[in-house]
């Protein structure tokens, strides 16, 4: 080969790296824009939902009364996604939308804030990380049109919306970035969104920590050094989360299939059952189950002291607020199930029920959205890495255990969990 062969070859391939190079420099580039511009925006709009989440449930705790509103409320609520959110297809539709079988509409943002406020403001039993993952979804998905994306980088964005919401109200960014890569197909992480998501679930917890918005942090206590046996009796407890998280999401879809076959009319559905709602609270005695269960939470980790029928009270009242009509989410519901069963079954196992109740949480989240690398992070983030091996028990045992059920009839098990090979099963089954 003569010199100048040589010469053109080599010039070939440094224009060719230099291609890549600028290529990938300039992808770098945008992804880092749109994470920080979605970041802020969803952050921003997040710790505003939060804020007003907050200020509707202390209106709700200084005049108790209100909550004898809680039918009507359920009546305006139907109503109004009658006529302007019919096609809103909840925290599913935005799964789809990653998965490109839907688009989240722009409406959904605003209709999922009011809704879940009034929700909480009567003291409905229902979360608030399905109206993240809407919220956080339908605004990325508007700021992808603005910005003029093709389909394939909108799906990202979606990504980095449902990471910065996420991440924003429950001040878990680490948790929060794999999240949104993680629970809509299940053995399949969207590495592409690793970026955008991390930087966006970032920014997004640092502007509502400026707002006064502070991380969830618990103080778990009694955790003993690990052995065989408390392994063992961590494994049984983690079993029984498992059973209960399959429970919950059976109830669920069981729950809203009679509800749909007996009480046809959606109106008479939420007034009749928000009527029982009433009544069931009223022999209970007690405000403890309206809102996310926050308290319930607190109580049982930094307590180690719930009552032996909280998490049955707690799966109840959820599944009958959220099947009618209500709106907000059922994982902060699941966290206090969780670990209001694991306080319980500490107190019996002998181990200590601060500890039993923060790897219950975790336990039961990960049964109901099959999300195992996000139920352990956050259990660092919330609870610290001195538990580590309980958690880890915890949430290995519970996903292997929970079969193939979830809370999203849109999230998918692409992989086994028993069997090296693709299954594609819809959990929703």
């Amino acid at each position: 080969m003569s010199d100048k062969q040589h010469e053109r070859k080599a010039r070939v391939l440094v224009q060719y790296y230099y291609r890549r190079i600028k290529q990938n420099g300039l992808s770098l580039v945008k992804w880092l824009f749109i994470a920080f511009l979605t970041g802020f925006i969803v952050g921003g709009v997040s710790s505003m939902f939060s804020y007003t989440l907050s200020g509707v449930t202390k209106i709700r705790e200084e005049n108790p009364w209100i909550f004898y509103l809680l039918p009507l409320t359920g009546l305006f609520i139907v109503f109004v996604y009658k006529k302007i959110g019919k096609d809103d297809g909840g925290t599913n539709q935005v799964f789809s939308t990653v998965r490109a079988k839907d688009e989240v509409p722009f409406r959904s943002a605003p209709l999922i804030f009011i809704s879940t406020a009034l929700t909480h403001l009567v003291g409905g039993s229902a979360g608030r990380e399905g109206a993240a993952i809407q919220l956080g979804g339908s605004i990325g998905n508007q700021l992808g049109r603005w910005l003029r994306l093709d389909e394939a980088d909108r799906h990202v964005i979606v990504m980095c919306g449902m990471s910065a919401a996420f991440s924003a109200l429950f001040g878990t960014p680490l948790a929060a970035a794999v999240f949104a890569m993680e629970v809509v197909s299940v053995g399949v992480m969207y590495y592409t969104a690793l970026l955008p998501c991390a930087v966006s679930a970032l920014i997004a917890s640092g502007f509502a920590a400026t707002m006064g918005i502070n991380p969830e942090a618990f103080h778990v206590t009694g955790i003993p050094e690990l052995t065989m046996w408390s392994g063992l009796k961590m494994g049984v407890i983690a079993l029984g989360c498992a059973g209960l998280s399959t429970i919950f999401c059976v109830m669920l879809k069981k729950s809203g299939e009679l509800f749909r076959k007996y009480l046809k009319n959606p109106y008479v559905r939420v007034l009749v059952v928000g009527i029982a709602i009433l009544v069931l609270t009223t022999i209970l005695q007690t405000d403890v189950y309206m809102g996310a269960g926050t308290n319930l939470i607190v109580a049982a980790i930094e307590g180690g002291e719930v009552d032996s029928m909280a998490f049955f009270w707690k799966m109840v009242l959820t599944v009958l607020t959220m099947k009618i009509g209500f709106r907000g989410g059922e994982i902060v519901p699941s966290f206090c199930i969780g670990a209001t069963f694991g306080c319980v079954f500490g107190s019996i196992s002998g181990l200590s029920p601060s500890l039993c109740a923060a790897a219950g949480m975790v336990a039961v989240f990960c049964g109901v959205t099959n999300c195992p690398i996000t139920s352990i992070l956050i259990a660092f983030e919330l609870f610290g890495f001195e538990g580590v091996s309980y958690y880890l028990i915890a949430v290995a045992v519970s996903y292997a255990a929970s079969g193939y059920y979830g809370l999203y009839k849109d999230q998918t098990i692409v992989y086994s969990k028993y069997k090296a090979q693709y299954v594609n099963k819809s959990t929703h089954m």
